[in-house]
């Protein structure tokens, strides 16, 4: 087992061979971006440390994308009252690991093992107990592995790691010919009410443009850098993406890049960044000028992203994190998983109490959130 400051420490093929083509925010084109960008970066709280594990011929068999964190940003697996707690009591909580895709609640795997290994299981759970050897070797609070999937999930806790759940939102394409055909599959009422805000938000003047990969000029970059930042002003947070990691995406993901573009006249004023997955929308970083566009943020981010899917056969879209509103859009509630590791047992203790009881509520309020979505009947 080694780590690694640097992606760029891990050939892109070998890396690949482990992360697979399903999910493109553990391919080495994204994290590399992030890295070569200053995106994710020590300065910015992230210090690179990725795990990487070979057999005795040198040939890599799993790997990790592993950081030594300063802070709880940009993560969306929240934290901070644990922190809080134990400072409280004396302890440090701060720097801790985690194994994540920085500023992405996007769930995929976090274990990546080669397609070819004999045991991939078994590689997971030698990668496990790296992880918290990492973690006690270097006298460190916890390490977290966020946004895995459930099968890691699974794998995870019966190795004693702590288990946390969450809820998005993700629309699923049950082979819709057309987004009329997808509103057909609608009580009548939500299915006026979704038609009334697509009329409205074109009817405002405003045209939707699809672009991809190359297709994504310079000067679309500059004008979607400037939206993000307009929501990052508007939501009070921190701008953790630099300008270069947009442009660095577009040369390192070709097509699987999707930028949707709003215009007024000539003139962009909104933007939305997906990227595609085998089979997959994944709905990113969006942002508007100031404007009075009635439902801009539904058409451009939920409704093109169906359109989207529905034409390319992609069979589901997954629009990040948060957003009860989406269910009334068609999205529906998903579990998000995640497992810890905390070194101090009391700590430890307090914290797996607090989780038994959240996810006994999450758990409970699934069903409750799912019957509020739109459809005639269940899918």
């Amino acid at each position: 087992m080694t780590l690694h400051p640097a992606i760029a420490e891990i050939p892109a093929g070998e890396w690949d061979a482990c992360a697979g083509n399903d999910n493109p925010f553990v391919s080495h084109a994204f994290l590399s971006a992030l890295e070569d960008s200053g995106s994710a970066s020590p300065d910015a709280g992230w210090m690179p440390q990725h795990l990487a594990m070979r057999d005795g011929t040198g040939r890599l068999l799993a790997v990790a994308p592993f950081y030594a964190k300063s802070h709880s940003f940009g993560e969306y697996v929240f934290d901070q009252q644990w922190a809080q707690v134990f400072a409280r009591a004396g302890g440090e909580y701060y720097p801790k690991l985690q194994v994540a895709v920085p500023f992405s609640p996007v769930p995929g795997p976090r274990l990546l093992v080669h397609a070819d290994a004999p045991d991939a299981d078994a590689l997971r759970q030698m990668a496990a107990r790296a992880l918290r050897q990492a973690c006690e070797e270097l006298g460190l609070s916890s390490v977290h592995v966020t946004f895995c999937t459930g099968h890691e999930y699974d794998l995870l806790g019966r190795n004693g790691w702590l288990q946390r759940l969450g809820v998005q939102y993700h629309w699923d394409n049950e082979g819709y010919a057309s987004f009329d055909d997808f509103l057909e599959s609608l009580a009548s009422r939500k299915r006026k009410a979704i038609r009334r805000e697509r009329r409205d938000a074109h009817a405002c003047g405003l045209t939707f443009h699809t672009y991809r990969g190359t297709e994504i000029t310079p000067a679309l970059w500059r004008d979607f850098y400037g939206f993000y930042l307009s929501t990052v002003d508007r939501k009070w947070g921190r701008a953790y993406l630099q300008p270069t990691f947009f442009r660095l995406l577009s040369e390192r993901l070709g097509d699987r890049v999707v930028l949707m573009i709003a215009r007024q006249g000539d003139t962009p004023v909104a933007g939305a960044l997906n990227l595609m997955g085998r089979d997959t929308l994944y709905g990113r970083n969006w942002g508007r000028l100031e404007g009075d566009w009635p439902f801009l943020h539904f058409e451009l981010c939920y409704y093109q992203a169906i359109d989207f899917a529905i034409a390319h056969g992609l069979k589901r879209v997954e629009a990040g994190a948060q957003g009860e509103h989406k269910l009334q859009r068609g999205y529906r509630p998903c579990l998000t998983h995640s497992a810890h590791w905390i070194a101090h047992p009391g700590l430890r203790a307090a914290v797996g109490d607090f989780l038994g009881r959240e996810r006994a509520a999450i758990e409970a309020e699934l069903p409750a959130l799912d019957a509020l979505t739109p459809y005639r009947t269940a899918l």
